[in-house]
């Protein structure tokens, strides 16, 4: 399935082992969620992990980041931008998702920050759902 796993749920995910995130990371890990990103969002990846709250979150080192993100590279589906859409939504940096998420054609885009995104799921065809959500439907 081609779901599309936002910058909230992996910050999320690597910040803390508890909680639907950190699962779904798993899944990414396991080939159940293919994320979809575009070299841009992936950049935006990079960008927030190696801010130094996070690393300190973490307990982990940039390096570390690094080498998760190159795993990380490996599962994602790459998505070339044919069409923007912007602007849509009140966070620039929520653009980059959802244009990841549009191009790459995905069922799904699994956040925290459904409140930013509801009122364009029905828009564009994309079920937008919070990471406790898509697990239930993914574990079935």
């Amino acid at each position: 399935r081609s779901f599309r796993v936002s910058l909230s749920v992996l910050v999320a995910g690597l910040r803390s082992r508890r909680g639907a995130s950190f699962v779904l990371l798993g899944f990414v890990a396991d080939r159940i969620i293919r994320p979809l990103a575009t070299p841009a969002l992936f950049l935006e990846y990079e960008d927030v992990l190696k801010r130094p709250e996070h690393l300190l979150a973490m307990k982990i080192s940039a390096a570390a980041v690094d080498r998760y993100l190159d795993g990380l590279a490996d599962a994602i589906q790459p998505v070339e931008i044919h069409y923007r859409w912007r602007p849509q939504l009140p966070d620039p940096n929520d653009e980059l998702v959802l244009e990841a998420a549009i191009n790459g054609r995905a069922t799904a885009l699994i956040t925290h920050n459904i409140r930013d995104f509801s009122q364009l799921g029905t828009s564009f065809g994309i079920e937008m759902l919070r990471p406790g959500a898509a697990l239930m439907r993914i574990r079935g």
